[in-house]
């Protein structure tokens, strides 16, 4: 066979991008849909508001943290997901994220064994406060970025992204014995996200609400059943979590009594919005990052502050690779960078990693979340690139799929641009620190 013959007929899963610093490469596997329909079993949880959603008109999901996840309520006839986004840059939203399953670590010496899991230094989040935060294992790759919540002085809820966090920090615990008690509680989120979700909130459960400031909680009631509501959410839009207690007795009637407020608001009921959180710069666990991926490789540079002198898992690892950063090095492959590229508008989830070429057409890269923005009038995406093609303005090309190309089989043009490509409700740190032109690490 001709090496030719031999290329053409490359499985997929193997291009030509260097990832020999992972042990496991991203799958670039850029073969297409899964047009399957999804076994629900009793082997994966339903959560309590499954239901609900169904009878909303969820018409579609995917698993994210063993339960399932409503991913689809406006179907293609009617707008689909873009509808879903006019609902909630226009107005607000419901969303079903029982997903972030809550890990409690609660006992006299929580606070010493969160701050020896996260990066960021935990005696700085008051209680009845919240932080963004992420935990490392040893090498400094990134395994869960969850919204770390303090209740009290001995508590924390952790509000988990898409991996088993429970089970690793129980193992950490297993060796040290930290008095502390781990387990998963009875609590299951909604998010109320959109620029009209203070005044639902304040019709739902007071004025108060106004008052909370960004990550901030406040303990309340919704229709009699117990709920703590903080300002927080995925969307990059104002908005609030509102975790539900007890929630196999509670859901429905904290459901109903939002909704029902919210009918004078035009609240929608959506999918978590991932057209809107890629605007904003927001990063998905197992989209975006792994645990092979540090956070100096997606711009989470300010979770790893310098000041934390308190010794934390995967410190050595990190302080490392930011020295080899701050002397010039690249201590990695590929970093993230944003892009705007050109194609058809790309309205829907991407079902594979897209391949990103250089000037000369060569594979570098690749693209994790991809998205229309409407605001902007073209297509953004989050992607991995060398490190030396990450500067703003950089040229390159994006291989997509054919029913998204300007002319068949041409890949279409992108550039390396600033992210976040639509500003957010609430910056982040970084993008606070880039406004004023310093570091941003605590």
């Amino acid at each position: 066979m001709s090496q030719d013959a031999s290329q053409s007929r490359r499985h997929p899963n193997v291009p030509s991008v260097d990832q020999s610093d992972r042990t496991v490469p991203a799958n670039l596997r850029q073969t297409g849909p899964t047009p399957v329909q999804m076994l629900v079993s009793t082997r994966v949880r339903k959560s309590p508001f499954w239901h609900l959603s169904v009878e909303a008109g969820a018409w579609r999901a995917t698993v994210y943290n063993r339960m399932y996840h409503p991913r689809g309520y406006a179907r293609p006839e009617d707008g689909g997901a873009m509808a879903e986004y006019r609902a909630l840059v226009n107005r607000v939203t419901l969303w079903n994220v029982a997903v972030e399953r809550q890990i409690r670590v609660k006992g006299p010496q929580a606070e010493d064994f969160v701050n020896f899991v996260i990066t960021r230094d935990a005696t700085r989040i008051k209680p009845m406060h919240g932080k963004y935060c992420i935990l490392c294992n040893e090498r400094g790759g990134i395994l869960n970025d969850p919204v770390l919540l303090r209740l009290a002085q001995d508590e924390f809820w952790f509000s988990i992204s898409d991996s088993d966090l429970m089970l690793w920090l129980q193992g950490v615990n297993t060796p040290r014995g930290w008095e502390v008690e781990i387990d998963e509680i009875d609590v299951a989120p909604l998010q109320v996200q959109g620029p009209l979700s203070e005044d639902l909130m304040a019709d739902v459960v007071g004025d108060e609400v106004r008052e909370i400031p960004y990550y901030g909680l406040l303990e309340t009631e919704i229709d009699g059943c117990p709920v703590v509501v903080s300002q927080t959410g995925f969307s990059g839009e104002k908005g609030y979590e509102v975790y539900v207690r007890n929630a196999h007795e509670t859901a429905e009637q904290v459901w109903y009594a939002i909704r029902g407020v919210g009918a004078r608001y035009g609240l929608r009921v959506i999918a978590p919005a991932h057209h809107r959180r890629i605007a904003a710069g927001i990063l998905s666990w197992g989209q975006d990052m792994d645990a092979e991926t540090s956070p100096f490789q997606v711009n989470l540079a300010y979770q790893v502050p310098r000041k934390k002198t308190a010794d934390y898992i995967g410190k050595a690892a990190l302080e490392r690779q930011r020295d080899l950063i701050d002397a010039g090095g690249y201590p990695f492959r590929l970093k993230m960078v944003g892009l705007k590229m050109g194609g058809q508008p790309i309205t829907d989830y991407a079902p594979d990693f897209w391949l990103i070429a250089d000037g000369d057409g060569r594979r570098c890269g690749y693209v994790t979340s991809p998205w229309w923005s409407p605001e902007l009038d073209t297509n953004i995406a989050l992607g991995f690139v060398p490190w030396e093609k990450t500067e703003i303005g950089t040229a390159l090309r994006v291989e997509l799929p054919e029913r998204y190309r300007e002319a068949s089989g041409e890949p279409v043009d992108a550039i390396v641009s600033e992210v976040p490509f639509v500003p957010s409700a609430h910056p982040s740190a970084r993008e606070r620190a880039r406004e004023r032109g310093r570091d941003s690490t605590e």
